[in-house]
């Protein structure tokens, strides 16, 4: 049942982020200096952060469905699903200069 609850979470979180463009959320934006700000395309960021939390709240949601169905090896793929597309949205975002303007 938490796994829903993650997914509710990852869900008002990426409309909060994505339609909201609350960038304060964004760890890393919310505590730079005006001036580093001022470098980003807010609202890029905000758009690719938020895809991102739906992406997570998908996958999550498969990890949902194997706690109900009782199969632990469908918990188990989507938390290595989770870590790879953390890890790949991490290299994505923080290489070629995709949110800054």
């Amino acid at each position: 049942m938490m796994h829903f609850y993650m997914v509710m979470l990852l869900i008002l979180l990426g409309y909060l982020v994505k339609y909201k463009q609350w960038g304060w959320l964004i760890a890393g934006y919310n505590t730079s200096s005006k001036k580093e700000k001022a470098k980003y395309n807010i609202t890029a960021l905000c758009n690719g952060v938020g895809n991102f939390l739906f992406i997570l709240a998908g996958i999550l949601l498969i990890a949902a469905l194997g706690e109900l169905l009782e199969a632990g090896w469908l918990v188990s793929f989507s938390w290595v699903l989770f870590a790879v597309a953390s890890i790949t949205f991490l290299v994505y975002a923080n290489t070629g200069n995709r949110y800054k303007i």
